[in-house]
């Protein structure tokens, strides 16, 4: 294998607003889509032998406008399940845990669907995620596999990756529209390039509304 290529969605109104969103199934804004679409170039010189991708529309429409082809849908790319603080900021969480930390913490409990994840839980989740890359990694030879998904997700796959507790994912801001890359030197996992994008001045124009 080459490298493990990150992929964070585009914009939402709610990533924008410093809200915590996990199933909420927000759309791309038109900002968001401009980023995404600002990836491609980025990506056109990776040779990817496969790409995964979250279930959500802001991760499937980023990948569809970076470009990338015949991604494979995998629920386990899903961000971080918020729980009861979904579409909450964390200052309105700290108005009630003035010492709350995600990455420690956890979040509170929510509906019987969407009960919320410990970082224990997304931890072990990235795991088997970073099992299927090792499984596709020893049929893709030199080529790169990516992963479309999001940011407190990727954050703590990246801790994994590199061999830290879940809670290390603090240590890696990660913004929309970006691209990061995970390899190897001398056998060890390092980080080989984090949140590049595009300078806005350089995306590529708002595409013109379609009319019937």
């Amino acid at each position: 294998m080459g490298e493990l290529i990150l992929i964070r969605h585009g914009e939402t109104a709610w990533s924008r607003d410093g809200r915590h969103t996990s199933h909420t199934d927000l759309p791309l804004t038109p900002l968001g889509e401009r980023q995404a679409r600002a990836l491609a170039p980025l990506l056109a010189e990776r040779s990817l032998a496969l790409t995964l991708v979250s279930p959500l529309a802001r991760a499937l429409r980023t990948a569809e406008l970076a470009g990338i082809a015949a991604p494979r849908v995998t629920p386990e790319l899903r961000e971080w399940d918020y729980g009861g603080y979904e579409g909450v900021t964390t200052d309105e969480i700290h108005r009630t845990r003035p010492g709350w930390n995600l990455w420690t913490d956890g979040v509170a409990a929510g509906p019987p669907e969407h009960p919320g994840e410990s970082p224990a839980q997304v931890g072990e989740r990235a795991d088997r995620v970073l099992a299927q890359v090792a499984e596709a990694a020893a049929r893709a030879g030199d080529r790169d596999i990516a992963l479309v998904a999001h940011s407190h997700f990727l954050r703590v796959l990246t801790a994994r990756y590199l061999g830290l507790s879940p809670a290390g994912g603090a240590l890696f801001q990660l913004a929309t529209g970006a691209v990061s890359r995970l390899g190897r030197e001398h056998g060890n996992p390092v980080v080989t390039a984090w949140n590049v994008a595009l300078p806005r001045s350089l995306f590529p124009p708002p595409q013109a509304p379609e009319h019937d």
